[in-house]
């Protein structure tokens, strides 16, 4: 099997489990090379995301390891055997991975949640609005570049729309809600397009005002993507050098109960509606 020299974010939280049930395990990886019959170099390339393996292995390697939890097996073993291309993959190469990798979680992903302090969640944004916020960027992008990132960020709403069963809860601070993107008119057709998507059985959007009390991870931009089985969850948090994905279990706890507390303090789903109508009105 030839080595992924890029792999992707799935691949990678494939092997990160792998490698916490062996460290639980108390097994070094060239002795569970030995148990496997592989060479002592493949676990290492396994547990990196550059090496995938069949379904029977990663069963055996489960056995190896001593684990007793049948969903978190099965849930390992439906990310085996060859990936089947996404849609994000006509851009692999042409924009940077993370964008692909951010996709890809929010493509199979069992439950969404989002928190915004500066811009509108991705998988709503409209196509001027995301035109204009790639303009932005300096140095400026080739036109061709920013043509193809928000080709793919408006590909990533059919998360949410090809899949009514996926609960998203989207935290969105009223900053982002103000800043005029675009202009006056862009940033009134994205507030509209909000409502829109506010209105499906499976979205939630949530206003934080300016007059609630602090929050944590105020000024971040967060996503937590929930897995088949919670072992499997994984965190995105935007960084100014790219995005950085958190998969530990005392991370994903973290962010969980950061984000619980970040409802607390936003309008609930009506006072919302309500919130983003009145700033319309303004513009």
């Amino acid at each position: 099997m030839a080595p992924r020299h890029h792999p992707s974010i799935r691949q990678r939280r494939f092997g990160a489990e792998l490698r916490r049930l062996r460290e639980a395990a108390g097994m070094t990886a060239p002795a569970a090379a030995t148990r496997l019959g592989v060479d002592r170099t493949m676990i290492s390339n396994i547990e990196s995301g550059r090496f995938g393996i069949s379904d029977e292995r990663l069963r055996r390697l489960a056995s190896i390891y001593e684990c007793n939890d049948p969903d978190l097996i099965d849930a390992l073993a439906s990310m085996t055997g060859g990936r089947p291309k996404g849609w994000w993959d006509e851009y692999r190469g042409k924009i940077p991975p993370d964008f692909l990798d951010v996709a890809e979680l929010e493509h199979h992903a069992t439950a969404l949640r989002t928190l915004q302090t500066a811009h509108i969640p991705g998988i709503f944004q409209t196509e001027d609005h995301a035109r204009s916020l790639f303009d932005l960027f300096v140095p400026a992008l080739p036109r061709l570049e920013v043509e193809l990132r928000v080709a793919q960020r408006l590909g990533r709403h059919r998360a949410v729309a090809d899949n009514p069963g996926v609960p998203y809860a989207g935290y969105v601070h009223e900053a982002a809600l103000r800043m005029l993107i675009g202009g006056r008119q862009i940033a009134k057709a994205q507030l509209c397009r909000l409502l829109e998507e506010s209105e499906r059985d499976n979205v939630q959007l949530l206003v934080i005002p300016f007059t609630a009390e602090g929050f944590p991870m105020a000024g971040d931009t967060v996503m937590y993507a929930s897995a088949p089985n919670p072992h499997l969850d994984t965190v995105q948090v935007d960084s100014p050098t790219g995005a950085v994905f958190f998969d530990s279990p005392t991370h994903l706890a973290n962010f969980r109960a950061r984000l619980d507390l970040v409802e607390r303090v936003a309008l609930n789903p009506r006072a919302s509606r309500d919130f983003i109508l009145d700033i319309i009105g303004d513009l």
